[in-house]
């Protein structure tokens, strides 16, 4: 049995791994390369002049089966103009889910709406659908639905409940490109759908950039409109400088678009290689105890963005040590070996200061989302590495790396069982969260 690396062994992931053209991301050919210095040799750079910016909306959505698709600054922005587009009302209540990036919260309130912070589900890690329910009151108008990881939520559920109480079902759809639920694609499942465009996403660009998709025309058009300082400019004729609403500026160029559409023509091929990677990868950690990988419903189709793996001390053998000690513990030994795992969001989202600050007469209590609170405790991710095709024999070595830390479990829980360990969500809240 070789040692592990944290004691002064020889590291399981070689220290270059990732540099490495097998896990770089976004993978950059000579098809990108041609097309964005087409871009700069035409002279046409904005979406104003038709082009690169207007293919890219109309293969994405028929890429998503959708009637309309807005490309956008940022995925932060599709979400904004989403909201505005659909009416929604200063004030309102827009049900969000208490796992997710700051942007799925931070939006809505930059729209003047009041988010209602949801607990989720044990096993998708996305919005409760029964917590959804309990949570609606008369001034709920919206539901935001995280995709998280890449995961689609429980549609049928969120749209039944949308439908009964008259809200708008929103998809924050950044993480889930190529994602299908029922047979249908992300982007294609609520009134409105958000993506990003993000340098780290499946379907990157070249820095920023989102995309927005609806069936709804009126919806289309009053983001269209909302891009460009509230001017319409479809008849695409002399500028007239008249803006109709009060509007900001968030247009994406068509470097970014022409970038985004050499990405689009390989993403499916790159989704199924990346499908079996992961699969087999995850297979492998799976057969070891304590250790749970994620779970993919069989009605959906998982995009893979992110891998949280779980961290269970009665499964692993060591019942008395908390989960987020045993989760620092095996963070440093498994970065030590190579394996680039880390925690993705420390905090619920309403325990983030920013959001406590802002609504400061609603407190946060941690017993409010205990899943969320599990979930954050007892789990690390893993990013980009997998996102590229070529990732398999690396996934290979981080495979190896999980085996050899597990066989010498027993040599790390004595420092996780007596660690000082206090969880940052404690920190924050206002009461103790229920043992």
């Amino acid at each position: 049995m070789s040692r592990l690396a944290m004691f002064g062994g020889a590291r399981t992931v070689d220290a270059d791994a990732g540099t490495s053209p097998a896990t770089a991301w976004p993978i950059v050919t000579n098809a990108e390369r041609e097309a964005v210095l087409a871009v700069l040799d035409s002279g046409r750079f904005t979406s104003v002049e038709r082009g690169e910016v207007q293919l890219l909306e109309e293969e994405w959505a028929r890429y998503t089966g959708v009637g309309h698709c807005a490309a956008l600054s940022s995925g932060t922005a599709a979400i904004e103009l989403a909201l505005a587009a659909t009416g929604l009302e200063p004030g309102a209540e827009i049900l969000v889910p208490a796992l997710s990036f700051i942007a799925t919260a931070s939006a809505p309130v930059m729209r003047g709406l009041v988010p209602v912070f949801v607990d989720i589900d044990p096993l998708t890690y996305t919005i409760d659908p029964a917590a959804a329910a309990a949570a609606i009151t008369p001034r709920t108008q919206a539901i935001l639905a995280v995709h998280l990881h890449g995961l689609p939520c429980d549609m049928d559920a969120l749209r039944t409940l949308a439908d009964r109480h008259g809200l708008v079902l929103v998809e924050d759809a950044a993480q889930a490109h190529g994602a299908t639920y029922r047979g249908r694609q992300a982007g294609a499942l609520g009134d409105v759908a958000a993506f990003s465009l993000n340098a780290s996403k499946n379907l990157p660009t070249s820095g920023e950039g989102g995309l927005l998709t609806t069936d709804d025309p009126a919806i289309h058009e009053r983001v269209v409109l909302r891009r460009q300082f509230g001017e319409d400019l479809t008849g695409r004729g002399e500028r007239g400088y008249l803006s109709q609403v009060i509007a900001g500026n968030a247009k994406l160029s068509s470097v970014q678009a022409a970038f985004t559409r050499c990405q689009l023509a390989r993403l499916a091929e790159r989704h199924e290689q990346r499908d079996r990677n992961v699969r087999r990868f995850l297979g492998r950690l799976a057969a070891l105890d304590g250790i749970v990988t994620p779970h993919c419903p069989e009605d959906r189709t998982h995009a893979w963005f992110q891998l949280r793996l779980r961290f269970d001390p009665r499964e692993a053998g060591c019942p008395e040590v908390t989960p987020g000690a045993l989760r620092t513990v095996l963070q440093r030994a498994l970065r030590a070996e190579g394996v680039p795992v880390r925690p993705y969001q420390s905090l619920p989202l309403p325990a983030q200061p920013a959001l406590r600050d802002a609504f400061p007469d609603q407190p946060y209590r941690p017993q409010d989302h205990p899943t969320t609170l599990a979930v954050i405790e007892d789990s690390l991710t893993m990013q980009r590495w997998h996102l590229n095709p070529a990732a398999g024999p690396v996934l290979t070595r981080c495979a190896d790396a999980f085996e050899k830390v597990w066989e010498q479990l027993d040599t790390l829980v004595p420092a996780a069982r007596s660690m000082t360990y206090r969880p940052k969500w404690r920190e924050a809240g206002t009461e103790a969260a229920p043992a």
